[in-house]
């Protein structure tokens, strides 16, 4: 079984690259699956991967003790420019390896634990509104995590935990849904629809890609029927809350997406957690600390606008990285010549275009006025 993934060193290294800046350990006595208690436990967890690549175990005690080291490394990179890829495996695949209810339950219970993890210092895209904590694309992948366990607790039969399961994920979409009505009904809270709408949308997305893990059989119906696809055809339940949210989603933020592509070979960014992007379009301030944090040399700076100015060029229909270059342009403290005479020659002819000087000359409060109209529903 250890041979089929990645090896847990390697998993560390990858989390080292992409959020440097991390401090890790203390480094677990006992088992990663029963580590990680409190708000910093994917650091415990993350600091027990040498342990795990160099003990003797296998079967599922490995599977258990990995899928923790996962999840930790899923946790702590999923807001960075480079998350690590263990998606299928905290979903599925590492579920399906094993039909031991013990195992099962021991893997239920860590990913609750991971649930309550942190999320300070490792991202800038969740919301804290309604007082029932930050609603961010880190809760999508929980649900996803769930839903690997629905899945397999629905498989071996035990019924009971089945039904614990789904009302830990029934639990966290109504959370979710009280966040976004909460921004919908706050006067001037339309930016937050917007974040939200975007939220709840990948989220649910999330959830359906663990939910794609089951078989279609009779057993996984009912359970299919009220939490897949909310997004799209299943209208019923919640209220049609994701129904809403993901009407707004297509209608003012799917060209924004969330992985920036163009952003992942820029290295610099990775060095410290000030340079985590937000929820996008709104990306004028985070363009702003780029301009002017005193841990960017003026080649860097250079280097994330040539970054900027491409992915404007190769993402139709964004807006976001033009925010970014307004904000950066606007707060520079010197002459822009200087950063653009350090960029390659396309990426100048791109700065120079008439399109990107059009967009970065629309004023923030006229970006923002046209984007909350797009948010009433």
């Amino acid at each position: 079984m250890r041979d089929e993934f990645i090896k847990p060193l390697i998993l560390l290294s990858l989390v080292r690259n992409t959020a440097p800046f991390l401090e890790m350990g203390p480094v677990p006595q006992g088992r990663l699956i029963d580590a990680g208690a409190g708000p910093m436990g994917y650091l415990e967890v993350l600091a027990g991967a040498e342990a795990l690549d160099g003990s003797g175990a296998e079967g599922d005690q490995w599977n258990e003790d990995y899928f923790a080291l996962c999840l930790a490394c899923h946790h702590a990179t999923v807001a960075t420019f480079v998350p690590t890829d263990v998606d299928s495996k905290i979903r599925g695949l590492l579920w399906l390896k094993t039909r031991n209810v013990d195992s099962l339950v021991r893997m239920f219970r860590a990913a609750q634990r991971a649930h309550r993890w942190s999320l300070d210092g490792i991202s800038k895209r969740a919301t804290e509104l309604a007082g029932v904590g930050p609603v961010s694309g880190h809760d999508g992948e929980m649900l996803s995590v769930y839903a690997g366990a629905l899945g397999s607790f629905l498989r071996v039969g035990a019924a009971d935990l089945a039904r614990e399961a789904e009302e830990t994920i029934v639990a966290e979409l109504e959370r979710q849904v009280v966040e976004f009505r909460y921004a919908a009904k706050t006067a001037g809270g339309e930016l937050n629809v917007l974040r939200l709408a975007a939220s709840l949308t990948h989220n649910v997305g999330d959830l359906d890609q663990g939910i794609s893990f089951w078989p279609t059989s009779e057993p996984y119906r009912a359970a299919r029927a009220r939490l897949g696809r909310l997004a799209h055809e299943n209208k019923t339940p919640f209220e049609g809350a994701y129904q809403i949210a993901a009407a707004i989603y297509r209608r003012a933020m799917s060209a924004e997406g969330h992985r920036h592509y163009p952003l992942r070979a820029v290295k610099p960014l990775r060095r410290s957690p000030d340079y985590l992007l937000p929820l996008g379009p709104f990306f004028d301030d985070w363009g702003a600390i780029i301009a002017t944090h005193p841990g960017l040399a003026l080649e860097e700076r250079a280097e994330v606008m040539t970054a900027l100015v491409q992915g404007c060029r190769k993402i139709e229909g964004q807006k976001g990285y033009f925010r970014a270059l307004a904000g950066f342009a606007g707060a520079f403290a010197g002459s822009i010549d200087s950063v653009l005479r350090l960029m390659p020659a396309g990426a100048r002819a791109d700065w120079k275009t008439t399109e990107v000087r059009r967009q970065i000359a629309i004023p923030r409060s006229s970006f923002e006025s046209m984007m909350m109209k797009m948010a009433r529903v």
